[in-house]
């Protein structure tokens, strides 16, 4: 037995949401994964964290643009990008909470406020479906 795509109908809400989701990621994701030791001493986060933290979000771009560029997004690509979404941003949130970092308060301040933008596209993705 085969899986097939199921794609979903064609709306612009979606296509943009991926395309700005696909933006910020890269963009997010170059900066930490070529600035992270710098970043590490503002914010008080491990240097190692920030670099793989960036170096990940690459191949997550890649299959962003690869969903943005589609006719008809397919609804298994898009439901993985929600999945992922909740799961860094409950991550980023966990981490706080762990101990495992000690961030100071400009860290827990980015780490929360990328964690909102996270979950933003989690939504924003999540109404595109419920639109098509």
């Amino acid at each position: 037995m085969t899986a097939t795509a199921v794609p979903t109908r064609h709306t612009p809400f979606l296509t943009r949401a991926l395309q700005a989701d696909t933006v910020l990621t890269g963009g997010f994701g170059i900066i930490l994964a070529a600035a992270a030791t710098p970043l590490a001493g503002l914010l008080g986060l491990p240097e190692p964290l920030l670099r793989w933290a960036g170096i990940v979000l690459l191949p997550i771009t890649a299959f962003l643009a690869y969903l943005a560029t589609r006719p008809a997004p397919p609804v298994r690509g898009v439901q993985t990008v929600i999945a992922i979404n909740v799961l860094w941003t409950v991550d980023s949130i966990a981490l706080l909470f762990t101990g495992w970092v000690d961030p100071n308060p400009l860290g827990v301040a980015f780490v929360v406020a990328q964690a909102i933008a996270v979950a933003g596209f989690a939504e924003l993705h999540h109404m595109g479906l419920r639109r098509r």
